[in-house]
């Protein structure tokens, strides 16, 4: 199936006005030779705000604090659209740059992904500065897709935005088809880690929007439509990244 992440995070949603094209971000996992960690964050801040400090090629790097990936980072660039990602930076400078403060201090092990945004869906409802993010991955079942949208996923988003419409969140897809489960990624966006010690309301929300007695048709669409999910929570890296924290509010066409 896809993997996803993001994001997953992130986003100057201003390109959107300004392309009818499908925005995408590139997600790069990086792992780090423990030795060198010093050496390798150096690099990258200086590498970052010399080649990738702002505009569609701006990139941002994140701690991943959680789960199997904790301990590594997540270097995110963009939005932007398929159509420019021939221009981004690869000048020999850039290369070499790359090659000399950075790659020279990772392990093999990198993955990289392009999550498709959906505005749409999505809540970046007023301004804010990117500090926490929780990402939550689904793995979606093989041609269940559509039907998870529309089963699940849209009815969340309705309960989202009638009983928490100032929860700031983005909704991504992986573009490319793979076999590691990760299909989807729902973004939240939030400031102090007491965020997630917030009570959970949410059958009972779904039930207030969606009807009594209808989580648990919901529940039963879950397991028809998906395999899994997970979540990790991952800290934007201001001292690392180009672009800055900012996300200017956007709202869906």
């Amino acid at each position: 199936m896809k993997k996803l992440m993001c994001t997953l995070l992130l986003l100057p949603l201003m390109a959107m006005a300004q392309t009818n094209e499908t925005l995408v971000i590139e997600n790069v996992m990086l792992t780090v030779n423990p030795e060198k960690i010093m050496e390798f964050e150096a690099g990258v801040a200086a590498h970052n705000k010399k080649f990738h400090a702002d505009g569609p090629y701006g990139a941002r790097v994140y701690n991943v604090l959680n789960g199997k990936n904790a301990g590594k980072y997540m270097l995110i660039m963009g939005p932007l659209p398929w159509s420019a990602m021939d221009g981004r930076p690869s000048s020999q400078e850039h290369t070499d740059d790359n090659n000399t403060n950075i790659s020279k201090y990772l392990t093999p092990e990198v993955e990289v992904r392009y999550m498709k945004m959906h505005p749409d869906l999505s809540n970046f409802s007023k301004d804010f500065e990117i500090n926490k993010v929780s990402v939550f991955m689904i793995d979606v079942k093989r041609f269940k897709q559509s039907e998870f949208i529309d089963k699940v996923l849209k009815k969340v988003v309705k309960v989202y935005k009638e009983k928490m419409p100032d929860q700031l969140y983005g909704i991504y897809s992986n573009e490319m088809n793979n076999m590691d489960g990760m299909d989807f990624a729902w973004v939240d966006f939030f400031d102090s880690s007491s965020w997630m010690a917030r009570e959970n309301k949410f059958m009972q929300q779904f039930e207030e929007v969606h009807g009594s007695g209808s989580f648990k048709q919901f529940l039963a669409d879950v397991e028809a439509t998906t395999d899994g999910d997970r979540t990790e929570i991952w800290v934007l890296r201001k001292d690392l990244s180009g672009a800055n924290a900012k996300i200017m509010a956007a709202t869906p066409k």
